[in-house]
């Protein structure tokens, strides 16, 4: 069984704090002004779980996220030019996807 996770680094909300960096420095580096970029593609191997959770426990704003395959369970984002809201409201899916209409 394959034990890697993934990750993904949101830029926009990134502070430039660089705990990722002192943490995990193989798997981010920061740029002139301290933000971070993520190295690689977010593949990260069970050797070195530790250190890149300790860099997405420690960035106070919550940039570094982990990427479950099961996080919607195989479902494919709705199509929003398409969707019907259930209510005089946004569509049920606005806030587990991302996106509104």
């Amino acid at each position: 069984m394959n034990k890697d996770i993934r990750i993904r680094l949101d830029r926009t909300i990134c502070d430039g704090f660089g705990a990722c960096a002192k943490h995990a420095p193989g798997y981010f580096s920061l740029d002139d002004w301290g933000y971070a970029s993520l190295i690689g593609n977010g593949t990260v191997p069970e050797a070195d779980h530790d250190a890149v959770m300790r860099a997405l426990l420690d960035c106070p704003v919550h940039a570094i996220i982990e990427i479950t395959d099961d996080e919607f369970a195989g479902e494919a984002p709705p199509d929003a030019a398409s969707a019907e809201p259930t209510t005089d409201e946004s569509p049920v899916f606005e806030a587990r996807w991302g996106f509104a209409q």
